[in-house]
């Protein structure tokens, strides 16, 4: 594959769109005496724009071209394979104290990291075009959008970020000609794609965000984890919202009640599936409609938490996502669009484990080497994935695009465990919804680079995205309940317990919509619980299993039991998490994991 940043030559009329703020315009500069590009493509979001980096990056083989007829307007990009995910040992909070940062993120000195960044940033654009990609994070009217303006040599880059942003003109005319408008300052450039030069460092107090040596979707598109969590966060303590890894979803009776969910799981624990949920057979007249799959920015209005979901596309996780196991999923990505590091079949079209029917008999594996179903190595990346608009959603929500946002009832905590946590249990209230989330756990996947299957410890699923003290964030978390009046109930949910022998006790994927009707229940107090050590649980007669097929009732006995034996061990791990926090845990936290550890000793 060519050099993926080898410059481009525009005709008349492409990549001249300049804006009319002076600030952008002299930042620009700065960058370009620093970086020396062959030259300036300024980006405006137009189709004709679009087909034409398409077609130059055809020629340059960045992109594939897929069979036109399986896959529309459809393509497929090869990362290097040393840069095939989110580095988070490489990803920097560079505030002016450590203490800002906090324990769990890697900080790095702001003065000595611009120095460090500017050094490998001098002329790394030389015979290459310097791209700048104006978008916006929010629906177009809500007080919550943010603008950003990145900067790149990728065109693989621009192109997602046409899929994942409002990009174009719309930020353009948000921003203004006002020299001190917010914005976000973003700066990207591909290097030589060598691991050693490879950092993604975050400037909160600036509002900046520079990315050297990847070319990788979470470390490059800097609008969805830099900006929409990073960056977001840190925004949303200083102006009173929240900015949060979580999905948001509508859910409607057959009655024509409606009520919104926000749920965080850490990447590559569903939360595409559950966003795009289809309710089994058993619940007609129940829909499910998607906000969104990732990311939740919510503000207080009127004492409840209202949400927007930032972006404009879905960036998922490809591997195992089949008509089966995501109908609507699966035709969001029918086309127009973008692969990353999948299989390519030979007549033409993409392939993943996981995908519906036979695997291919030859096919060209995500490193570009001939693949066969006895081949050793995986076709596709394990953390390979599709970048597409949310318009493509069959179930897209109707007020997805409402700048106010939608009212949240429900708050979902969940992660990957193959023990200890039951299907679902509701916490006592705010605080202690808080605590619930503060030490939420998964077993790590392939969506960060690292070891597969540990436990560990993710707070809100915002470990390696809050960017800033992660005890301070918790006191955000605390202080937002306090000035809510109509508050959202939390939960939490874990659809990957398994029995002794390993296999998984809960059918999973449209069989959630049963967890879900319960927790919809529970918000309007129409069902029961039984009160336990951990919080509410559904008892066996408050869900609706009619029609389960295939799941006994003891296997739903143990999905609900509460382990004190293993729930012992749970909260001592809570209190190893807190202590290797170094302090910073707020009062009200360690007084929840007290009472909890008291719980299971009376």
């Amino acid at each position: 594959m060519n050099n993926p940043a080898t410059a481009i030559s525009p005709p008349a009329g492409i990549g001249d769109h300049k804006p009319a703020n002076q600030a952008v315009l002299d930042w620009v500069h700065e960058v370009e005496l620093l970086t020396q590009p062959e030259n300036i493509f300024w980006c405006d979001g137009s189709e004709r724009e679009n087909d034409f980096l398409i077609s130059e990056s055809l020629k340059q083989e960045v992109l594939i071209k897929l069979n036109q007829k399986k896959a529309p307007r459809s393509y497929l990009h090869r990362s290097n394979p040393n840069d095939v995910a989110r580095v988070e040992q490489f990803t920097f909070i560079c505030t002016p104290t450590k203490a800002e940062a906090g324990p769990t993120n890697n900080w790095s000195e702001p003065a000595e990291t611009y120095s460090k960044l500017q050094g490998l940033l001098k002329g790394a654009m030389r015979r290459r075009t310097l791209f700048v990609v104006p978008y916006i994070m929010g629906p177009p009217d809500s007080p919550l959008t943010k603008i950003g303006f990145e900067i790149t040599d990728s065109k693989y880059v621009v192109l997602s970020m046409r899929i994942m942003t409002r990009m174009g003109e719309i930020a353009v005319k948000r921003l203004g000609s006002d020299p001190k408008a917010e914005w976000n300052r973003g700066v990207h450039s591909l290097l030589d794609v060598n691991p050693e030069r490879r950092f993604i460092c975050h400037f909160p107090q600036d509002n900046a965000i520079i990315s050297v040596g990847s070319g990788y979707g979470g470390n490059v598109l800097l609008s969805k984890k830099c900006l929409a969590l990073r960056i977001g966060s840190y925004l949303a303590r200083k102006q009173g919202w929240l900015a949060e890894h979580m999905l948001i979803l509508g859910v409607e009776s057959p009655e024509g009640k409606k009520h919104y969910v926000a749920a965080a799981f850490p990447s590559a624990c569903g939360k595409t599936n559950f966003a795009m949920l289809i309710p089994p057979k058993h619940f007609a007249g129940w829909k499910v409609t998607t906000v969104g799959d990732d990311i939740a920015w919510m503000q207080i209005r009127d004492g409840r938490l209202w949400a927007v979901n930032p972006e404009n596309g879905y960036f998922g996780v490809v591997p195992g996502t089949s008509y089966k196991s995501n109908p609507n999923a699966m035709k969001s990505i029918e086309r127009d669009t973008l692969y990353t590091n999948v299989a390519f079949t030979d007549d033409g079209d993409v392939w993943w484990e996981g995908k519906d029917g036979p695997p291919p008999k030859h096919a060209i594996d995500w490193r570009g080497n001939d693949w066969t179903p006895d081949s050793k190595e995986k076709a596709a990346h394990p953390n390979s994935r599709f970048a597409t608009p949310m318009r493509n959603n069959p179930v897209l929500d109707p007020h997805v695009e409402d700048g106010d946002g939608v009212p949240i009832s429900a708050i979902i905590f969940g992660g990957r465990r193959s023990d200890t946590m039951p299907l679902v249990f509701q916490a006592f209230d705010w605080e202690h919804g808080t605590y619930v989330g503060s030490t939420m756990a998964s077993e790590t996947t392939a969506a960060a680079s690292g070891a597969v299957g540990k436990v560990r410890r993710d707070p809100m699923a915002m470990l390696p995205f809050c960017g800033y003290n992660i005890g301070d964030y918790f006191r955000h978390w605390l202080e937002t309940g306090k000035r809510l009046t109509n508050p959202p109930l939390i939960f939490h949910v874990n659809w990957f317990r398994k029995s002794a022998d390993g296999k998984f006790l809960w059918p999973g994927f449209g069989d959630n919509m049963r967890v879900l009707e319960w927790i919809i229940d529970r918000c309007e107090g129409r069902v029961g619980a039984t009160e336990s050590a951990i919080g509410y649980i559904p008892r066996m007669q408050d869900l609706d299993l009619d029609e389960l097929s295939g799941v006994a009732p003891n296997q739903i006995r143990e999905l609900l039991n509460v382990n004190a034996e293993e729930w012992q061990k749970e909260v001592s791990d809570h209190a190893n998490f807190f202590a290797s926090l170094g302090g910073v845990v707020p009062y009200e936290l360690e007084k929840q994991r007290k009472n909890l550890a008291g719980r299971f000793k009376s």
